[in-house]
């Protein structure tokens, strides 16, 4: 890259973000002075910011290089991490969401607590912390990191070595992200977060049309026929147990995986916390979904053209996105794209950093201190744990290069430490009212000392899938709970108690859009599959569609012709 290429690049990059820290400001001052709009928007966020935040929190650098990575290596199996989202999300709308609005809990440990006690409340704070300060946080800065390395080669830029480059990349990002975080609270996280969003669909749409038209050597249509008729077991989302997701994954730990991230893991609910009604929340969360629905486009479609435009020429799979990017993005664009790279790095970090300091305000300082505070003096000690947090990260961030299995190994592993238990006693506390706080309590310790066992020390004698243990671990905890239920219950049945501080009548059209998701997934297994595009489209493709859309349009029917019910929401 030339000087004059270079100088254009971080010029265009600056001015978007700029732009994008500007229109944050405007929309978050005055409004982070109070718990509430500093930890919650102030329970504002339209369906708008909720389903864009949403995205960018999910999505970030190391879904870019990752995902494409995977379908140039491999095939589009691993679609199923993003696709299968959306039955988390319809779950999130209907089951999750309602009863979290109508307790007005700003944090999962606060009903857990409520649930059942303080004790089951500080553990479950433990983990979170301890999973987001050591491996969730650091590991989005260093991913976002290395993605900045590879596209823009900044070692050779500054004239200074790998791990030196490293360091200095993680810290500027990490400094940007965290200003975010630091003084908008979450309103401001959630705005520059739909703007980001609404620049990665735009790349995202651009990079494969552009790939497609390398490919078709100017003609984007000859790109697309050259893909959907050559080598078309890329295109194959039916993965073996060869291929990184197998595809009885999907129906198994997988399942379990997507409920805790998108229903129960703090960072991400926290955005649909702050709805303004249930109804925008409910739109929020199913839009999500959608745009979960376009990754295999947007993300991982690149790598399969990359696949066919260099074969296997690469020396990693990961080096399929960054040399895509490299070939067809035009100069005057790459400014751009960075911007819109480091506003999904951003996000991710901003997103942790400001739901690890909810936590630590509302689940371990406020207790301790108990209600003498004031909102002035809880957003001072948000702002300085956000520091500390922020900072902690860019020392643990660097040491994750060293790490000998990887950064996906090691966030797979510590991730696995937590997610199942915090799900478990999620449904088993919303659903029952007798399971006392010891079945909770027994099932934290029992999955540390189990899953560290299968994945340690018994990983070789048992050679199962780890979203197969996943499933496992659900069923014997779920069991446990339900089992100390019957034995010990809880000596005064648990009430559920409504606070109702916003409008809880659900979204009108819910159901159907639920249902058009759920479709769509089915309909993208379809296409990329041996009944759609792999070997050629077979005789049931088309009649298997057109019974989707004629359910979806009997649906759709039915709930726009009569009249909407006076729903309410039962706790």
């Amino acid at each position: 890259m030339s000087t004059s290429d270079l100088s254009l690049t971080l010029g265009s990059c600056v001015f978007f973000m700029a732009l994008v820290a500007y229109v944050s400001y405007r929309k978050t001052r005055g409004e982070v002075s109070t718990r509430d709009g500093y930890f919650l928007a102030g329970r504002g966020l339209s369906a708008v910011f909720i389903a864009g935040s949403l995205l960018l929190t999910n999505l970030s650098a190391e879904q870019l290089i990752g995902l494409n990575g995977s379908a140039y290596g491999f095939n589009l199996s691993s679609m199923a991490w993003e696709v299968t989202a959306a039955f988390a999300t319809v779950c999130m709308a209907f089951i999750f969401l309602p009863r979290y609005l109508a307790g007005a809990f700003t944090t999962l440990p606060e009903f857990l607590c409520d649930r059942f006690d303080d004790g089951v409340r500080r553990m479950t704070v433990v983990l979170f912390m301890v999973g987001y300060g050591l491996v969730t946080i650091p590991g989005v800065l260093y991913s976002g990191s290395i993605a900045v390395l590879q596209l823009f080669d900044v070692p050779n830029l500054l004239a200074v070595s790998y791990s030196t480059g490293l360091v200095i990349t993680i810290i500027a990002i990490g400094c940007i992200g965290a200003l975010y975080a630091i003084f908008g609270g979450l309103r401001a996280v959630a705005v520059s977060d739909t703007l980001n969003g609404v620049g990665l669909l735009l790349i995202g749409t651009a990079v494969p049309l552009l790939g497609f038209s390398a490919l078709g050597e100017g003609s984007i249509l000859r790109g697309m026929e050259i893909v959907v008729t050559t080598d078309t077991e890329k295109l194959n989302a039916i993965g073996s147990g060869a291929d990184p997701t197998p595809f009885a994954t999907l129906f198994t730990g997988m399942v379990f995986a997507n409920l805790f991230y998108w229903c129960t893991n703090q960072y991400v609910i926290q955005r649909t916390l702050g709805a303004k009604n249930l109804a925008e929340g409910q739109k929020g969360v199913l839009f999500s979904g959608f745009f979960k629905v376009l990754v295999p486009f947007l993300m991982m479609v690149p790598g399969v053209i990359a696949y066919h435009l260099y074969g296997d020429q690469l020396d990693s799979i990961d080096l399929a996105y960054p040399q895509l990017i490299r070939d067809v993005l035009p100069v005057y664009a790459t400014g751009f794209f960075l911007a819109v790279l480091l506003g999904a790095v951003f996000s991710s970090f901003n997103s942790l950093l400001n739901s690890a300091a909810t936590l630590f305000c509302l689940d371990v300082y406020a207790p301790l201190k108990g209600d003498a505070l004031s909102d002035k003096e809880m957003v001072a000690v948000a702002k300085r744990a956000s520091v500390v947090i922020a900072l902690f990260s860019f020392i643990v961030a660097p040491l994750l290069q060293y790490a000998p299995e990887g950064l996906w190994q090691i966030i797979r592993i510590f991730t696995g430490f937590y997610n199942i238990p915090v799900i478990a006693i999620v449904i088993v506390g919303l659903f029952t009212r007798r399971v006392p706080a010891l079945g909770a309590k027994i099932v934290i310790v029992f999955h540390i000392l189990a899953y560290g066992l299968f994945q340690f020390v018994l990983n070789e004698q048992i050679n199962i899938h780890f979203l197969h243990l996943y499933a496992i671990l659900f069923v014997v905890e779920i069991a446990i709970m339900l089992s100390l239920g019957a034995i010990k219950p809880r000596e005064q049945e648990w009430s559920y108690h409504t606070r109702e501080l916003v409008d809880l009548t659900p979204w009108r059209f819910a159901i159907p859009c639920a249902v058009t998701l759920l479709s769509c997934v089915v309909a993208l297994y379809l296409l990329f599959s041996p009944v759609g595009l792999v070997g050629g489209i077979s005789e049931l493709f088309l009649p298997l569609l057109g019974l989707l859309f004629l359910l979806n349009a009997m649906g759709w029917f039915w709930f726009t012709t009569r009249e909407p019910a006076p729903l309410k929401v039962r706790a």
